[in-house]
């Protein structure tokens, strides 16, 4: 089955317009760590670096960000969200060279000033 184009990366069934492109290009603040980090996936898959660098805590935050831009973001599922630790755990699945592989991780999110951000997997 194939996904309709304007259908939001991070799966949840809404169009991009209406689902993370309004935190991505900054319209509406970002209400939750999980919609962060679905925000995030989204980003991801439309390669929009300049979005992962901002939502990404300066304390952890790279210099730069070099996707790949041939990676294909296929899927994400969440797994759990514990909102008493800013915890969000999901699996990515992508797709490179042809071959389809997955991203497990648990994410740790930080509320400052009023904002969302990414810090770190959580180890």
């Amino acid at each position: 089955m194939k996904k309709d184009k304007e259908s939001c990366p991070c799966g949840s069934g809404n169009t991009l317009p209406n689902c993370c492109q309004p935190y991505i290009d900054g319209t509406l603040a970002v209400p939750t760590a999980e919609a962060l980090m679905r925000s995030r996936y989204s980003a991801y898959a439309i390669h929009d670096e300049q979005y992962l660098l901002d939502s990404w805590h300066e304390s952890t935050r790279p210099e730069n960000i070099d996707a790949d831009p041939s990676v294909q973001w296929i899927r994400l599922k969440i797994i759990d969200t514990d909102s008493s630790q800013n915890c969000v755990e999901f699996v990515a699945t992508f797709r490179l060279n042809g071959k389809a592989d997955k991203l497990c991780e648990k994410s740790r999110f930080v509320f400052e000033d009023g904002r969302w951000f990414y810090l770190e997997a959580e180890k």
